[in-house]
Parts: C-alpha cells; sequence; structure tokens
C-alpha cells in the first residue's frame, strides 16, 4: 500500500516553491486535513514569550511582565492555531489582545510578530480588507494610546510618543500587508504553475493512451481480419480440400503469434514506463509481409516505388496506414486487388493506397476508429490524411508524412472536425 501511495504521489522532492512556514501548514494539512498548523505556531510562541522577555529588560519604564501579560502573549499566539479555518476571526483577535496588551502598559516585543502573521493569513486566504481592517485598528488603536491615553493609563509617568515614532510605525505596517499581499500572489502563481504542470500531466497520459488504443486497434484489427478470412476459408474447405484447410490454419497461426507480440511490445510499455522496447517498432521495411499477409487474406498488393529513410515516428506511422489501408481493403472491398504507391521529395512522402472496389455493405466489425487513428498519427507529425471514394469507383487513402521530425508543439486536439478531403463511406470502419 505504501508503494502504490509513492508511486501515485511520485518521488519526494529536495526543494518545494514557497516560504519555509507555508510547507510546515502543508505539512500538517497533508497529514490531516482536520490538523491545526502546530509546526509553525508553537516556534512562534516560543519567539514570542522569550522574545517579550527580552523586551522587558530593556524597557525598565514599562510595566513588568506578569501573570496577566504572559496570558495576553499566549492567548494571542494559542489564536494563530485557528488561522487557517478563521482567518478574519483571528486576525481581529490577536489584533485586539494585542491592543490589550499594550494599553495595559507592557514592553513593546514580538506580540507584533503574531498580529503580522495572522493578518499575512487572512491576506492569503483572500480576505485582504479585513486583513487591513484588523491591522489598521491596531495601529489606530496604539496611535490613541500613545498620543493621548497614556496619561490615564499604564505606565504611570509615561511622555507618550513621538509623532515620527508613529510614522515608523505605520511605515511598518505598511511594509507587512505589501509583504502579505507579495505572498498572495506568489502563492497564487505558484497554485497556477500547479495546475498548469498537473493538466500537462493529465495532457501527457491522454496522449499515451491514445497513442496505445490506436497501437492496438491497429494491431488488433490487421491480424484479426486475417484469422477471421482465413478461419472462415479453412472451415468452407475443411472437408472438401483439407491441405488448403491446413494452409488457412498456418497462415491464422502465424498472424495470431505476430499480433500476440505486437501486443505484448504494447502492454509492455504499460507496464514499465519509460522503459526501452524490446523489440524494434514496425516501420516500411516490413511493407513485404504485410503484402504476404493480404496474399494470405486474398488480397493481390501491388507496390510502386522505394520506401525512403523516414524518422521512427514517421516510419511507424507510414507502416501503420498501409496497414489499416489494406485491412480495410480485406475487410470493406468486394476488390481483391489493391495498390501501394510511395513517392518522395520536398521533404515529404505522399502513400497512397487504392483499391476498386465496390464496397461490399457487409457488416466486418468494425470499429469505425481506424480512418480516426489515421488521422491522428499524421496531425502528430505535422502530416495530413485524406481518405474517400475515387472518381472511378473504389477508394483512395492519401497521407502526405514529413520526412523529418517536426518540432515540439502543442499536440492537436482530437475529436475536431476532420479536415477536408476526408469522408466516411459505405464502409464501417472508414
Amino acid at each position: 500500500m505504501d508503494e502504490q501511495r509513492v508511486r501515485q504521489r511520485g518521488p519526494e522532492r529536495w526543494w518545494r516553491p514557497g516560504p519555509p512556514w507555508q510547507h510546515a501548514d502543508e505539512a500538517d494539512a497533508e497529514a490531516a486535513p482536520g490538523r491545526l498548523p502546530w509546526r509553525s505556531t508553537v516556534p512562534l510562541t516560543v519567539l514570542v514569550l522569550v522574545g517579550s522577555n527580552l523586551a522587558a529588560h530593556a524597557q525598565p519604564h514599562r510595566e513588568p511582565l506578569d501573570v496577566y501579560a504572559r496570558l495576553l502573549l499566549l492567548a494571542t499566539c494559542v489564536l494563530l492555531l485557528w488561522r487557517q479555518r478563521r482567518p478574519v476571526a483571528v486576525a481581529y483577535g490577536t489584533a485586539g489582545l494585542a491592543l490589550v496588551y499594550l494599553g495595559a502598559g507592557y514592553p513593546y516585543g514580538p506580540v507584533f510578530a503574531a498580529v503580522a502573521v495572522a493578518c499575512f493569513s487572512a491576506v492569503v486566504a483572500g480576505r485582504r480588507r479585513d486583513a487591513w481592517a484588523a491591522i489598521g485598528t491596531l495601529w489606530a488603536g496604539h496611535l490613541l494610546i500613545s498620543l493621548w491615553l497614556y496619561r490615564v493609563l499604564p505606565p504611570p509617568g509615561d511622555t507618550g510618543a513621538d509623532p515620527g515614532q508613529e510614522v515608523i510605525v505605520g511605515t511598518w505596517v505598511l511594509i507587512i500587508v505589501s509583504v502579505a499581499e507579495l505572498v498572495r500572489l506568489r502563492r497564487e502563481q505558484w497554485a497556477r504553475e500547479r495546475a498548469d504542470r498537473a493538466q500537462a500531466a493529465r495532457r501527457r497520459a491522454d496522449d499515451e493512451r491514445l497513442r496505445i488504443a490506436r497501437e492496438l486497434h491497429d494491431v488488433l484489427a490487421h491480424s484479426i481480419s486475417v484469422i477471421n478470412i482465413q478461419a472462415g476459408m479453412g472451415l468452407a474447405l475443411l472437408d472438401s480440400e483439407p491441405e488448403q484447410a491446413r494452409a488457412a490454419l498456418t497462415t491464422i497461426k502465424a498472424a495470431s503469434k505476430e499480433a500476440l507480440g505486437e501486443v505484448r511490445q504494447v502492454l509492455d510499455t504499460l507496464r514499465a514506463p519509460g522503459a526501452a522496447p524490446r523489440a524494434p517498432a514496425p516501420g516500411l521495411g516490413r511493407l513485404p509481409e504485410l503484402v504476404e499477409q493480404a496474399a494470405a487474406a486474398g488480397l493481390t498488393v501491388t507496390v510502386e516505388g522505394e520506401p525512403p529513410r523516414l524518422p521512427p515516428g514517421a516510419d511507424l506511422a507510414a507502416f501503420r496506414v498501409v496497414q489499416e489501408a489494406l485491412t480495410n481493403v480485406v475487410r470493406h472491398s468486394g476488390s481483391r486487388k489493391a495498390r501501394v504507391r510511395l513517392e518522395h521529395g520536398g521533404g515529404e512522402l505522399r502513400l497512397r493506397v487504392d483499391d476498386d472496389g465496390p464496397a461490399t455493405g457487409a457488416d466486418a466489425g468494425g470499429s469505425g476508429n481506424g480512418l480516426a487513428g489515421m488521422r491522428e498519427r499524421a496531425l502528430a507529425l505535422g502530416g495530413t490524411i485524406e481518405a474517400g471514394p475515387r472518381a472511378g469507383g473504389g477508394f483512395r487513402v492519401l497521407a502526405v508524412l514529413p520526412l523529418t521530425e517536426p518540432p515540439l508543439t502543442e499536440p492537436p486536439v482530437t475529436g475536431s472536425s476532420p479536415p477536408a478531403g476526408l469522408h466516411r463511406a459505405d464502409r464501417e470502419d472508414r
């Protein structure tokens, strides 16, 4: 079970974007969605308590820290445990407790850090106005105490604050708010980047799923069509011509063996993603094998032209186009002859497969995905596919594929309308 979780989440990274305190809170949230952010709150509480003691020694003219002061400091920090669930209430609560602490005449110190963290969390949570209002309330209350109410509030003999000091305090308030806004924007940017990466991963998974579906369709459609025709021929000739029936069974054995090998190769990529294939991908170099398999199914194939040197992707796509086109002729055409013509020049390969028809109109159990798979292969390489009835009868498939690898671009959106020249004839798999 642990290994499965590791595979789903991916390898742990030693670095993640974002501030360290965010990572601590995210770790708490990942461990338990309802868990409070102890990991970041406890160190801050220690900082506030210890720092306030040090500040008390440096400010002997202020009221000494007593039990009430420590309770106020502790309550201010404890409120931070709920800053993710109730950011607005925590922002106002910490600002109010800090104002009571200052009004009681206790020394200035890290208590402002707790308010800053609370308002920071509120801004990051999207409650910007409430955060600004809370920190503005604290600053206005401090201004009121230090300029007017210091006469009646402890410590006795307090002389109040200089207006210039309040300007400095206000500047620090603006700095805190500005930093919070900056972090909020950065977090939104990180969230968008994570969403983009997740979308890219889903797109890659979809592309890989479509690729495997095309491979399985092309392999199985061709081989099973040959097996189906040879099985029917063998049954028909079993009693009258056993030798021909034996030849048909031999063809069935060879076709099924080849299909099993190619299907196993596709499935190996699912079991071990990224591993090198054990067998080379098929290409136009295996065109004679296709011709022999078509001949075993009763189809005479004439090949014109020599296959050029192609990149692996284009070579595989060209092979699958010929394979699918011949499979459709075997399934749906009344003609027992087909022509494959290869032409190359101008940086592209023109691959044409013709048959004289007519369509048989019989239901051969096609899925209707043959031409769609051809078109997806061609578009992925920057090529085109045209297929439809010929003017003089029969059917034609024309593929134009580049002789070089295409530049890396966004994958084409599948399911869009087919290009001009692509027609659905009365042959089901086309």
